[in-house]
């Protein structure tokens, strides 16, 4: 097996997660001045937070129908394509309206990227090593979370700190009086560096099985397993390619309905815990809990700080450990974490920093769990025939939920006050804890064949 080239291919393809978190916690440092600057409603600061997420669910949408049809490859180019053009246009929006409109083109990047990424990496990764390869998509997110808030922390000090005075009239506008806008716009550096990464890695194996191109999948396949274990996969996907009937119809039969169910279920219940009210309205609930804006802004690159390291925890255990226990230990520390928060708001603990730590734990919780390990489960449950339409279904379902998050979650602070919208977090949660204990099946150390024949077994 070449190690070398399987990992050197599964680290381009997380950057399509650095971005996807890079863009989603970027925002949080340029609400209040967008706010400020527009002069928007409690509804509209929720529009401009959310409207990203609404071209997600484009992007996600058509994804899996794109890809299966043309290539993962060829469809993470257009992502690429999309975060750039975003950032720039980010940058350079002229009203409200084109900000809005530039923010939803960043969205289908996201959406194309969450769906094709962890995809592609579980369409070339070897069976013993398939969740730590994956996972890297998530710890990439964590990256890019990280970065965006320490470029968010970087550039509102540097627009503070006078060292820009007498500077031209546009970098003026970026960099000091509008310094969102460069928030947004830095975004255009990982964007180009993906885009011309992209161009080096070859077609999934598995989707050129798909379309019958089988001496192109054996050859990528032998380069990254070896000749003998490539033989034998691509033996085993003419077989479960030969059971495979019905095109669509295929995922509302026996046991790929419930894999589907499954999957959309699971998908959902990881954004309603509440994962994205923290990343992307963390400034303003630290500030309620008696931070000021500077340090609600620290405070945010330590929780972007937690969020990796735990997700080092999944790396190195998702394969060992398994897919069950790791959700379900983490599942429990997420609800658990909610339900203390909301105590502290509802009793008016006058302590922030005990406040910051169940913060922490909850991340921490999310990281090596359900982050993670979400993306592993949604690329490897379902048939290769069918697998990017099929997982563009769960993952729409996730940005669903996130998009009601980013939505509501001003409104549920307003109404339901803090403690209100952390306890309905925690309801949320609780259903994941009776799938991952009966539901859902474990699938650490099978190849993508093995999991497929697991639902073929279940349909009878």
């Amino acid at each position: 097996m070449n190690k070398n080239y399987v990992n050197f291919l599964a680290v381009i393809a997380s950057l399509g997660g650095f971005l996807f978190g890079y863009d989603t916690a970027v925002i949080s440092g340029t609400i209040g001045f967008v706010k400020d600057q527009f002069g928007l409603s409690t509804l509209m600061e929720g529009w401009y937070v959310s409207s990203a997420l609404v071209g997600t669910l484009l992007g996600v949408s058509v994804a899996g129908v794109l890809s299966d049809r043309f290539g993962r490859k060829e469809i993470l180019i257009l992502s690429g394509v999309f975060f750039g053009l975003s950032a720039i246009g980010c940058a350079l929006a002229g009203n409200f309206t084109s900000l809005i409109i530039y923010r939803l083109i960043g969205g289908i990047g996201v959406g194309i990227a969450s769906m094709l990424s962890p995809l592609y990496i579980s369409e070339i990764a070897p069976a013993h090593k398939r969740g730590r390869l994956v996972s890297l998509y998530q710890f990439a997110i964590t990256i890019g979370i990280l970065f965006a808030y320490f470029s968010n922390v970087w550039f509102l000090n540097l627009s503070t700190s006078g060292q820009l005075e007498g500077v031209g009239t546009l970098t003026n506008k970026l960099l000091v009086d509008e310094v969102w806008r460069i928030m947004l716009g830095s975004e255009v550096l990982p964007a180009l560096l993906f885009l011309i990464l992209l161009f080096t890695i070859p077609k999934s194996p598995r989707w050129l099985a798909s379309k019958g191109r089988k001496s192109e999948a054996l050859k990528i396949l032998t380069k990254i397993i070896g000749e003998t274990e490539a033989q034998k996969e691509i033996s085993d996907m003419e077989i479960n390619l030969k059971k495979e009937s019905g095109g669509i119809a295929m995922i509302f039969k026996g046991g790929f309905r419930t894999a589907i169910i499954m999957g959309i279920a699971l998908a959902l219940l990881t954004q309603v815990s509440g994962i994205n009210a923290i990343i992307y309205y963390g400034p303003r609930i630290l500030e309620e809990a008696g931070f000021k804006l500077n340090e609600a802004f620290g405070g945010q690159v330590i929780i972007g700080i937690v969020n990796v390291l735990f997700t080092l925890i999944a790396i190195w255990k998702i394969d060992s450990l398994g897919r069950k226990k790791l959700l379900l230990i983490g599942v429990t520390g997420i609800i658990i974490s909610l339900v203390a928060i909301g105590l502290l708001f509802f009793f008016e603990v006058n302590n922030p920093y005990l406040l910051m730590t169940f913060i922490l734990s909850f991340i921490a919780c999310f990281a090596f769990s359900y982050g993670p390990v979400i993306w592993v489960l949604l690329s490897e449950i379902y048939p290769t025939k069918i697998r990017g339409i099929a997982m563009s279904l769960a993952t729409l379902s996730l940005w669903i939920g996130t998009t009601f998050v980013g939505q509501m979650t001003p409104w549920f602070l307003e109404n339901f006050k803090p403690h209100g919208t952390f306890w309905f977090f925690a309801v949320c949660t609780l259903p994941a804890i009776y799938i991952i204990i009966y539901i859902m099946p474990e699938t650490k150390g099978k190849t993508l064949e093995e999991i497929e024949k697991y639902w073929i077994s279940k349909s009878k």
